[in-house]
């Protein structure tokens, strides 16, 4: 192999690493599944655009072999690639691709079967024209199938990614096991249990040494990180968040973690591309209860119809909560709900009756705050501390969390919207000053009923939002739809392509008497 050779198929391995690193980015952004990638990959208009552009560069190469100059074709097809390189290095994602060590492992295999292949072709061709023809055809080639080689490369390293996981949990069991005295809490539900989580550490932290999951670290890789890394012999309390989008996921981290205590805040429509079934949500997420020690507790949102039913395979105690429901351990009266915050009385099963005040946006927290009144006082955490606690409470990062930004009054309810998020936040937004405005690119992975949900969505926007921006032309077209039904002035309706050209709307039409509500911050994957 000349050296002519090994630095064209230097540089065309290069010339691949955009679409590379385009690829490991969407496989990121779809958890690393190939259940959800494969559908993705399926509708994304830019694989179709690709083949198209592809297809034009195939066939200037192929003329250029035609008048007997191959460089030509190849140093076109360079350009273009090397070209592209840098426009997406000025390209802004909404979620950047992160280098963990999982993307690096499939960035390695990823080159070596690039490499491998245009070596292998080099070794095989004895014309040297040929040659370059071939490697420039089966580089464009690949520029097509990238996202397929990717499923390719996702199957190769998923053995060693099994095992990754589980010697990472092995250890994670052997840490929660030395550390005997620790009380666990486990937290899941189909929305608000990042909120309970956030809520439940600020008041249990004014009496115990607590540690909670950060963010939204609720996987079990995340929670492996948050134990080996974080967790120290002199933690008395771990709030862990168990998220879960498939069957199976909570019963995996029950088993991890084993917590004593367990809350189930909500069961809902979410998910459902991968649970396919309310009843798959309901069955999991009571994993919860079902697998706690009969010695521990359970806490349930007694005014969820769907959990207030469920039978409980379980002889472990339950705690009620409710806002809504009589029969409840713990319940809130009296409900007022302000631009400034709540206030709320709280009637608990032990005779006590307590007003309590937070700075928290919606009626919604309210139940939040609840579940961390009942575990607190499980844990005998006298009332004073609670009120002082809840009345201190910050908004957590992107759920109704308000902000200033570029001088204008936002409130960030970015995390993964879903039906019951946006109705929340719709009722929020109502209750401001101002023109109201909201930004949404709408809900996904709600299964066969997005587009029903999202049309739904956009129909209860009237009368709580004066203007609407929505994110992504294709996919906002159910709320489009909504909108219209609902008799919602159209002339007040944007759609724009990117979170920054929304941004642009409100920064030119608003101003700083006004609100602007943004609910979700969908990933680039599925913005179209």
């Amino acid at each position: 192999m000349t050296l002519e050779m090994i630095s064209l198929v230097g540089a065309m391995t290069l010339s691949l690493w955009p679409r590379i690193k385009h690829a490991l980015h969407m496989f990121q952004q779809n958890r690393y599944e190939h259940q959800r990638y494969i559908p993705w990959v399926l509708q994304s208009k830019t694989t179709w655009a690709l083949f198209f552009s592809t297809l034009l560069l195939g066939l200037a190469l192929v003329a250029s072999v035609v008048i007997d100059q191959p460089w030509v074709g190849v140093l076109l097809y360079l350009l273009v690639a090397f070209g592209s390189r840098l426009l997406k290095r000025k390209e802004k994602f909404v979620k950047p691709l992160v280098f963990t060590a999982r993307v690096k492992r499939q960035t390695f295999v990823f080159f070596l079967i690039v490499i491998g292949v245009l070596v292998g072709i080099t070794f095989i061709s004895q014309e040297p024209s040929f040659t370059i023809i071939i490697l420039g055809l089966v580089v464009l080639i690949m520029h097509v199938l990238i996202h397929f080689m990717m499923m390719l490369v996702g199957y190769i390293t998923a053995p060693i990614e099994s095992l990754v996981h589980r010697s990472y949990m092995s250890m994670t069991k052997k840490i929660l096991k030395r550390n005997s005295r620790l009380i666990k809490i486990g937290i899941t539900g189909s929305y608000g249990k990042t909120t309970s989580k956030n809520i439940m550490n600020e008041i249990l932290s004014s009496s115990f040494y607590t540690l909670m999951t950060p963010a939204s670290y609720n996987t079990p890789m995340g929670i492996t990180k948050t134990v080996r890394e974080l967790l120290k012999p002199i933690h008395q309390v771990f709030v862990c968040e168990m998220g879960a989008d498939k069957m199976n996921d909570i019963h995996v981290l029950m088993g991890m973690v084993k917590p004593q205590f367990g809350l189930v805040t909500e069961v809902g429509p979410q998910h459902l591309d991968t649970f396919k079934t309310q009843e798959n949500i309901l069955k999991e997420k009571m994993k919860m209860i079902e697998e706690l020690p009969t010695s521990g507790c359970g806490f349930i949102n007694y005014d969820n119809e769907l959990i207030r039913n469920y039978r409980i395979r379980n002889n472990v105690p339950v705690v009620r909560i409710g806002l809504e429901h009589p029969d409840c351990d713990y319940r809130a009266e009296n409900i007022s709900v302000t631009p400034l915050g709540c206030k709320f009385d709280v009637v608990s099963n032990e005779g006590m009756h307590i007003t309590l005040e937070t700075k928290l946006l919606g009626r919604h927290n309210v139940m939040n705050i609840l579940f961390a009144v009942a575990v607190a006082r499980h844990l005998q955490v006298d009332w004073d501390t609670i009120a002082n606690a809840i009345k201190n409470l910050k908004p957590v990062k992107n759920r109704l969390e308000p902000k200033v930004l570029f001088g204008l009054n936002f409130i960030d309810n970015a995390y993964n919207s879903n039906p019951t998020s946006a109705k929340h936040s719709l009722e929020v937004l109502k209750m401001m000053p101002g023109i109201r405005f909201l930004i949404t690119p709408g809900m996904v992975e709600l299964g066969e009923k997005t587009d029903d949900y999202n049309e739904t969505f956009g129909a209860s926007m009237i009368n709580h939002v004066d203007e609407v921006v929505l994110i992504g032309k294709i996919g906002s077209l159910p709320i489009q739809k909504g909108l219209m039904n609902s008799g919602f002035d159209m002339n007040h309706v944007h759609v724009v392509n990117s979170t920054q050209e929304a941004f642009d709307v409100v920064k030119k039409k608003a101003t700083t008497q006004d609100t602007i509500l943004i609910e979700n911050d969908l990933p680039d994957a599925f913005i179209h």
